[in-house]
């Protein structure tokens, strides 16, 4: 990834975020489309499939198809094998029993998961203000759930273990540094959920009707247009810019909700909104300062954040 040359090169890389999760939110609101008519293994994997479209645009310069395999430690590839998988069929879930609104709201517990993860994993030492974000986080989404006062179901398991798979593959980024190419990690998680989906759908497989199959096709397609639109607006914008635009999502969502699937945003769900993503701005903002290892986290699909981690390559040479 090049260094920023100026301003306006800056500005558009913040303008091809914004596009790329916007795209992601595009990609969320065709899944939630089949309103569970399919498993989700079935919908994870369909939409792996057509995500493939975007692998070669994702392969930078000197890549070879068999980085995908390549990785200098396989433990960890594995890992993000499984929770990019686990992740996926999470959010699936997450978006078909709630409303777009609260499915992100939840999902966007991953940085304050990655700030836990941190510490127990890494051991990284992490300061008031960052645990203030945590705090401010989980009375977010007391106040989003609230418990004993509202059914709970399996879409809100299903957000908050998607947030925590996203957050097990940002630490596996953490941890693995530079040396690993992106596109090795990108594929990791793309194996993971045509392998283990591919695996878990054939009991409860299904063929889509073509409504379903055009959907299937905006939520892989759109997802990969994504990836794509944000590794280039890492070529021009750091990641510290980069990082708070995925909160534009909340937009998408609520707009979403409102004009297409009837849904509504009351008070308490307005305040939970704002907690969690003030609390996930206040992390980055203080992962920025501290010089926290690359790369930011991102939610909601941690995909994301394989196509902006630096590479050794990315780094100016001495």
């Amino acid at each position: 990834m090049t260094e920023p040359k100026g301003a306006d090169q800056a500005f558009k890389g913040v303008m091809l975020a914004f596009a790329a999760f916007a795209a992601y939110a595009f990609s969320d609101a065709s899944v939630k489309m089949i309103h569970g008519a399919l498993s989700p293994y079935q919908s994870s994997f369909i939409g792996a499939v057509f995500g493939l479209a975007g692998f070669p645009f994702l392969m930078k310069p000197g890549d070879r198809v068999t980085d995908a395999f390549r990785t200098s430690n396989r433990a960890l590839w594995l890992l993000r094998f499984v929770a990019q998988a686990a992740g996926t069929i999470g959010s699936v879930v997450a978006f078909t029993h709630l409303s777009m609104a609260e499915a992100f709201v939840l999902i966007f517990l991953l940085p304050c998961f990655v700030t836990i993860m941190s510490v127990v994993f890494l051991k990284e030492q992490v300061g008031i203000k960052r645990w203030s974000a945590v705090v401010i986080g989980f009375v977010g989404t007391l106040i989003v759930l609230r418990p004993g006062f509202r059914e709970l179901s399996i879409g809100h398991l299903g957000a908050v273990f998607g947030g925590l798979s996203g957050a097990i593959s940002i630490i596996c980024y953490r941890a693995i540094g530079p040396t690993e190419k992106n596109i090795s990690m990108y594929s990791a998680g793309v194996l993971g959920v045509l392998v283990i989906c591919g695996v878990l759908m054939v009991a409860d497989f299904r063929i889509p009707t073509s409504e379903q199959w055009l959907y299937l096709a905006g939520f892989g397609l759109l997802a990969a247009l994504a990836a794509i639109l944000l590794m280039k607006a890492a070529n021009y914008a750091p990641a510290a810019m980069i990082g708070p635009t995925q909160y534009s999502q909340m937009i998408w969502a609520v707009l979403f909700g409102y004009l297409v699937f009837g849904d509504h945003v009351d008070l308490p769900m307005l305040l939970g909104i704002l907690l969690i993503c003030g609390s996930g701005l206040l992390t980055l903002q203080r992962e920025r300062v501290r010089n926290v290892p690359l790369p930011v986290a991102v939610a909601p699909d941690a995909q994301a954040s394989a196509v902006i981690a630096p590479e050794a390559s990315d780094q100016p040479k001495a």
